[in-house]
């Protein structure tokens, strides 16, 4: 008995060992990307890769999409949508990028889009997509795809008024139909959804507020994870909050590592610069080399074990409105 559990000992100390190893190992570093010709200044904006390019559509006002070849390190100009986008994570899925629950018009009332919104990157062509149930309408919420579906994770219906929502709907591409799941834990807007191992993750965001003049305070530490297979919401320990509440928040997976990148708050006018991972093999958070420039108000393009992030803004609300673009990369010691 005692060599058994001598055994386990040894076995547990040593995966603590491994996992620690691996948190304190992987460190990387955010580079700025020159190139010869620059995007768009945007912000509240989305950032997309279909094969080797990157389009960033969307953002206050009526803004051409701007598309960035990897292989040439160039940018190029593709068409203006039909109206004006914001405040929303567009996906991709068979090399088209969709737009569930854009917003448009001005602060604090905008208004969430009625359709779906396609761009169609080998054409340079926009195209009104599926009627979005009218009592489901909202933006600035979080967007996955898998298996043939995107999920629509919480939003705010108001524009940054009122009536964020704890909704999570699902549409078929192959069916053009939708379905109503299981809400959300809380309500969250100002968010990015990611994906791993069959869950969505909802980290960051708050619940916007113009109403009560608490726009940008109302942040949310924690993090509420979906099971796809069982349709059921749970809620990560108190422990693994994210340390440092922000909206606006660019978030994806890389690896086993759910990054949280930049963002807004109360607690500072500059726009954040934090990158903080959590792993969800040791279930813990750790800080990563910061953002070159703090932002908000864009998306995290994954591609090829890298992130890229480029445009939003680098204070608290829209300006300044930014045109770089960082990319970062694990680096092991």
């Amino acid at each position: 008995m005692k060599k058994q559990i001598f055994i386990a000992l040894f076995y547990f100390l040593s995966l603590s060992h491994i996992f620690s190893a691996q948190e304190i190992g992987k460190k990387g570093e955010w580079k700025t990307i020159s190139s010869p010709t620059e995007p768009i200044a945007r912000h509240e904006c989305s950032f997309v890769a279909v094969g080797n390019k990157f389009y960033l559509l969307g953002g206050r006002g009526i803004k051409p999409v701007s598309i960035y070849n990897v292989e040439t390190n160039t940018w190029t100009e593709g068409k203006e949508p039909p109206v004006e986008i914001h405040h929303f994570q567009a996906v991709s899925y068979q090399d088209k990028i969709y737009m569930f629950g854009a917003m448009s018009g001005k602060y604090p009332y905008e208004k969430p889009l009625e359709n779906i919104l396609i761009y169609n990157p080998e054409a340079n062509e926009w195209n009104i997509g599926s009627e979005i149930p009218e009592a489901r309408r909202r933006g600035s919420a979080g967007v996955i795809v898998q298996n043939d579906k995107a999920y629509i994770v919480s939003g705010i219906v108001d524009g940054h008024n009122s009536t964020h929502v704890p909704w999570v709907d699902v549409y078929g591409f192959k069916t053009g139909s939708w379905e109503i799941l299981k809400d959300a834990p809380r309500s969250r807007d100002h968010f990015h959804a990611a994906y791993k191992d069959g869950k969505i993750y909802a980290a960051g965001g708050r619940n916007s507020s113009y109403a009560t003049n608490q726009t940008f305070d109302l942040t949310i530490p924690e993090v509420d994870v979906y099971d796809i297979k069982s349709n059921t919401w749970s809620t990560l320990p108190k422990k693994s909050n994210l340390p440092t509440m922000r909206a606006g928040a660019s978030v994806a997976f890389l690896g086993d590592d759910l990054m949280v990148i930049g963002g807004e708050s109360m607690a500072q006018t500059e726009a954040h610069n934090t990158i903080e991972a959590y792993n969800v093999a040791t279930k813990t958070w750790r800080n990563l080399d910061n953002l070159n420039r703090g932002r908000h108000g864009s998306q995290a393009v994954v591609y090829k074990n890298k992130i890229y992030i480029a445009a939003g803004s680098g204070s608290r609300g829209g300006k300044p409105e930014l045109a770089s673009m960082e990319m970062f990369q694990f680096i092991k010691n």
